[in-house]
């Protein structure tokens, strides 16, 4: 039986991909007859879900744009001509009660992640009802005028995961004042929807996952997303000059909200990632002029960055029982970097922590037998987590990216002593 993904882990460690082998009987997949969940006897209606809001001074909006990068062929297909990628932007808005409340996951790939990664997470299909999650920005909302120039920070999920899954952390710094862009890697992530009802799945794994095969995916896949990045940043920084024809820019189809071309500054860019994507956000910010911070949620580091470090001021924000010095590319990075730098250990965490399944994965534990969930995210109480989670990002992208220093991330335990300050 070929290996699939959970979804969530994307874990990247000193060579690890977030892969299992699950068949159709594994408890992963399927409750067998003498599981609780069997043992309930009809299925009763999905659990619903609901993720806390944002915390800041602004309503949130958003808009899902399909962008088409027609420079280069599809580096994980090789034999599409071109780079076909969806990207959710979320930024502060005006009051918009007209607008609807944006799902977590659009109906086409919020089907296949019920019949595919939950259950690979232990959430048996149908058990809950990931269609009705919604998040709390309003679709296509005009932006903010007195928000005035947004920073701009791009958001990777990790390995296999989509984008949905960095919603609670993308929404808070959306409500401070921050445009964020994030990005699915297509034929990577296990889903990506496409306009009209199109889903992309992950390309399928290889049935021998050897340490080797594993790092070869990781540099295949690292890759893919900086080329997406830099395609991403080329667009932001066109739309932001006024090169674009209206209601579209370069490489992109669709109308952005009003003001929201306008309002972008590329010109004080961040990138915050999760595992694999947190190890972008680094490499991008060692390689790009245009990056000024980058935050990495518990993500081991590929590529140049693990040796030579950043200039760029760095959060690392760790899981569980990590430091400094338990992963050798931390260390490594740490000791190069010249830059501003910022490492802490969220206590009681699993490197799921740092994703909405934080909060998700507990609701269903009270309903459901999801067998794994402590080993997933750890034993955190999810919302004083999110709270110091979205607390750290903040004061880090408001400090390098907005000029507003606070004394937080050096001792954020006076108010959350789940935060640990890693020397």
């Amino acid at each position: 039986m070929p290996p699939t993904r959970r979804t969530l882990l994307g874990t990247l460690g000193a060579a690890a991909l977030a892969a299992v082998a699950a068949s159709p009987a594994s408890p992963a997949t399927a409750a067998s007859p003498a599981s609780p969940a069997a043992a309930q006897g009809p299925r009763s209606a999905p659990v619903p879900l609901r993720l806390p809001a944002p915390t800041g001074p602004f309503p949130v909006g958003t808009v899902a744009l399909h962008l088409v990068d027609d420079s280069r062929p599809d580096p994980l297909v090789p034999a599409k001509p071109y780079r076909e990628l969806m990207a959710g932007l979320w930024y502060p808005a005006e009051p918009a009660a007209g607008h609807p409340t944006a799902p977590w996951l659009g109906p086409a790939a919020a089907a296949d992640w019920d019949a595919h990664s939950a259950p690979a997470l232990g959430v048996p299909a149908g058990a809950a009802d990931w269609r009705g999650l919604r998040t709390h920005a309003r679709t296509g909302a005009p932006v903010a005028r007195r928000a005035g120039r947004l920073p701009v920070v791009l958001f990777s999920s990790g390995d296999g995961g989509s984008r949905a899954l960095g919603t609670t952390l993308v929404e808070e710094l959306a409500s401070h004042g921050h445009l964020v862009v994030a990005l699915d890697s297509t034929y990577e992530a296990e889903q990506v929807e496409f306009p009209g009802g199109r889903v992309e799945r992950a390309l399928p794994l290889p049935d021998d996952l050897t340490p080797e095969v594993i790092a070869a995916l990781l540099a295949a896949h690292s890759r893919a997303r900086l080329a997406d990045a830099r395609f991403v940043l080329g667009v932001l920084d066109r739309l932001a000059w006024g090169h674009r024809r209206p209601g579209t820019g370069p490489g992109l189809i669709g109308p952005l909200p009003d003001g929201l071309a306008e309002a972008a500054d590329p010109s004080r860019t961040g990138v915050l990632g999760q595992s694999l994507g947190g190890s972008v956000a680094a490499q991008l910010a060692h390689d790009e002029p245009r990056v000024r911070a980058a935050a990495d949620l518990d993500g081991a580091l590929l590529g140049p960055v693990a040796d030579s470090g950043l200039a760029a001021p760095f959060l690392l924000m760790a899981s569980g029982t990590k430091t400094l010095r338990t992963e050798p590319s931390w260390a490594s990075c740490w000791a190069a970097s010249t830059g501003p730098r910022h490492a802490l250990r969220l206590r009681d965490s699993a490197h799921g922590s740092y994703t909405d399944l934080q909060i998700l994965l507990p609701l269903l534990a009270r309903r459901l037998p999801v067998p794994d969930a402590a080993g997933l995210v750890g034993t955190v109480d999810p919302r004083r987590s999110l709270a110091a989670q979205r607390a750290a990002v903040t004061a880090f992208f408001g400090r390098y990216l907005r000029g507003r220093p606070t004394g937080f991330l050096d001792a954020p335990g006076a108010r959350w002593p789940e935060l640990e300050v890693l020397r």
